[in-house]
Parts: structure tokens; C-alpha cells; sequence
């Protein structure tokens, strides 16, 4: 899954209450009433018949849903994983082949290149595989199912309006499990707010198009947020006496802070005047950044805090940084021992979301507040001895 975020509904209504939003059911009563809602919604009746007249259940869509396996591997792992020399090397080749496109983006919506080209790898490999889903199904498909229909309904709409506007065609529009369209994986409601005409054509064609899925996903990061020529991750060095209950994105602090505190830059200086956090991705032996302000906007793109960390790392080496220290991290855990931890958290009272074996930020804030209540280094990096303790 790559980026989920709880969209607006297509109409200036307030949006149903989440624990109302209608889910499960019949599959084909379930598409009437989307039917319905779109009309309502000011949906010509004769689109929205066009639009759902072949709309189908995709369990294949359900599956990839459950199986999110990837985000299990830490960081180090993961970036090693997705970040080549040749995705390095394209990258580059395609920020020069692009340069006009990239010029503009800074220009207009203070978006660094870097960023949105490691997007695009990542997503969609440079738009070489966009996905093969029928994306009307696959929203569909997850707007029945009643784990999250609160973030895939308004998508179904607003996929609809997109149809009506003759810019999506339900029966050929193809794309990732989770409905995300194009180059950059941008789902309906994005394409609707932030979709750019890059190459001047008319048209914004986002699977077709390298300019128009670049301005877009640039003009999309601009409006969630993005701080124009301002950094968004430094790799950085500390001292050895370093109080580690000081890192996590909970704690900001001045650069100038940082510095008094001996945190130095691995490539540069930290940047003069930001307010920052220090990560420790894989604990207190593992890899530092120093993350500012926009890396934060990461997490509007992608919900992972290792997809983020490596998203974020990878397009600061497109720009010229070194490749990170991996250091010596202690062994995490594997799948079912992080899912045993996240069980045994819960049961404590902390909030850790879903059982589902993945470190992410709600984890993280409750294995430091066990680290803390233990006399552990407060690291946020779950290692088997903390599992054994609890």
C-alpha cells in the first residue's frame, strides 16, 4: 500500500461519520447504493449507470491488501533492496532528460528534484510498471470491504467525477491494487486537485506522460505542505555518550540544539534556523538522520516509516549525498516475534494500530516508553531481549 489519506467527499458536504460509512453487504446492493450516492452528489444518472454497469469484486485486490509483508524489513534491508546503482543511475539520467520539467517544479511549487524522482522510482520503476489492476475494482473492492471504507469511498467518487470529466474510463483504467493511477501512483482525489498539464497538450495523462505525472505529484506535495528550499534529511554522526530518549520524531529541537549537543552532518552542515528530530531507524547502531520539517510531508504520501525513511534517504543521494553508515544495529525482530510484541504492548494499554508485525510510528512511541520503564537505552529499536523482558 502506498499512500492513503482520508479524502474529501465529492460534494461540500460533511463526510458521513466513519463508524457510518456503509460497508460489506451484498457486492451488487453495495454498488447501488455508490450508484445513488454519486447522483446525489450532482452525477448525471446516465454517468453513473455508465460508470458502474461493469464494476466487479476483485479478490485478487483483497489479497495484495493483506499481504504487506515488505514493510516487515528494517530499513537497512529495505533500502538495499530498492535503492541500485541503476535506479541511481537512471534517476540522474531522467532528472537531465527532464530538466526543463524539474526547473519548473522547483520554480512553481518548491519541490526538489530528488524528491520526486525517487517517487517515481519506487512507485512505478520510472513508469515502466504502473500496475495491472482495473482500478474502478480495486476501489470498489475495497470500499466494500470493511476495513478502511472511510478512506476508499470518497476514491470511488471521486473516481466517478474523473469519468464524467472524460478523464478516466472505467472499463480500461489500470493501476495499483489500492487504486492509485500513473507514474507517481496519485489516486482520484488527487488527480482531481492537483492534476497538471506538464506537457501542454490539453490532457493530463498521468500514465502516459512523465511531465504531467512530475508537476502533478509536485504540485500535490506543494499542497500537502511542502517547505520550498528547505532540506528534508541529513545522515548525521553522534557523540558516544549520547542521550538516545532524545531521538524520535516526538522531539524536535533546534539545529542549532543538535549542534550544542554534538549531532554533525555526514555530508555539509545541518541546516541553520529548522527545528528537526532525530531518527534512529534501526536504534542506537544503526544509521542517524537528522529529519526537518518536510520530511514529515513524506508521511501524507506513504503511511510506512521505513518506506518513508528510504524514500526520503534515496532522494537525498540523487542530489549528491554519501551512502549512509549502516553501523552495527542490534538484531530486530522477524515478523510473528514483532506481532508477539505488538500483543503484548496492546494488552499493556498502548495504542500499536493493527497487529500486523510491521514497526511503525505507534510501535516505536510504545517500545520507548517500555525502554524508559525498563532502564533500556530509549532507542525505539524493538530487539528480542525487550520482547523477552515483556
Amino acid at each position: 500500500m502506498r499512500r492513503f489519506l482520508i479524502a474529501a467527499a465529492l460534494i461540500a458536504a460533511p463526510l458521513t461519520a466513519l463508524a457510518d460509512v456503509p460497508c460489506g453487504g451484498s457486492f451488487s446492493k453495495f454498488v447501488q447504493g455508490l450508484r445513488t450516492e454519486a447522483i446525489d452528489a450532482g452525477i448525471a444518472p446516465s454517468t453513473a449507470k455508465a460508470f458502474f454497469a461493469g464494476v466487479k469484486q476483485d479478490p485478487a485486490v483483497l489479497r495484495a491488501d493483506r499481504k504487506q509483508g515488505v514493510f516487515q524489513i528494517p530499513f537497512v534491508d529495505f533500502s538495499r533492496r530498492l535503492i541500485s546503482n541503476d535506479r541511481i543511475n537512471r534517476g540522474r539520467a531522467n532528472g537531465k532528460k527532464y530538466d526543463a520539467i524539474f526547473d519548473r517544479i522547483e520554480k512553481t511549487y518548491g519541490v526538489d528534484r530528488g524528491v520526486l524522482l525517487a517517487f517515481w522510482a519506487f512507485e512505478t520503476d520510472y513508469g515502466s510498471f504502473q500496475g495491472d489492476f482495473n482500478t474502478a475494482n480495486a476501489l470498489v473492492t475495497l470500499a466494500h470491504d470493511c476495513r478502511r471504507p472511510e478512506l476508499f469511498r470518497p476514491q470511488v467518487l471521486a473516481a466517478v467525477e474523473l469519468f464524467a470529466q472524460g478523464g478516466f474510463d472505467p472499463k480500461s483504467t489500470t493501476g495499483a491494487w489500492a487504486g492509485e493511477i500513473g507514474m507517481v501512483q496519485m489516486l482520484p482525489r488527487d488527480i482531481l486537485e492537483n492534476g497538471v498539464d506538464g506537457d501542454g497538450d490539453g490532457q493530463v495523462s498521468l500514465k502516459t506522460s512523465a511531465p504531467d505525472a512530475l508537476m502533478s505529484g509536485g504540485k500535490m506535495l506543494h499542497h500537502l505542505g511542502w517547505r520550498a528550499g528547505e532540506p528534508w534529511l541529513d545522515e548525521v554522526s553522534l557523540p558516544q555518550d549520547f542521550d538516545w530518549s532524545l531521538t524520535g520524531l516526538d522531539v524536535q529541537k533546534s539545529t542549532a540544539e543538535w549542534r550544542a549537543l554534538g549531532v554533525t552532518a555526514r555530508n555539509g552542515d545541518l541546516a541553520n534556523g529548522l527545528t528537526a528530530s532525530l531518527l534512529l531507524p534501526q536504534g542506537r547502531g544503526g544509521p542517524a538522520f537528522i529529519a526537518y520539517p518536510n520530511f514529515r510531508v513524506y508521511f501524507d504520501w506513504n503511511q510506512s516509516f521505513t518506506y518513508v525513511m528510504t524514500a526520503a534517504y534515496f532522494a537525498t543521494r540523487l542530489q549528491g549525498a554519501k551512502v549512509f553508515d549502516a553501523g552495527n544495529p542490534e538484531p530486530g525482530l522477524e515478523g510473528g516475534q514483532m506481532k508477539q510484541l505488538q500483543t503484548k504492548l496492546q494488552s499493556r494499554g498502548y495504542d500499536v494500530g493493527d497487529i500486523d508485525g510491521i514497526l511503525g510510528a505507534k510501535t516505536r512511541t510504545a517500545v520507548r516508553r517500555e525502554q524508559a520503564r525498563l532502564g533500556l537505552a530509549v532507542d525505539g529499536w524493538p530487539t528480542p531481549a525487550l520482547l523477552g523482558k515483556l
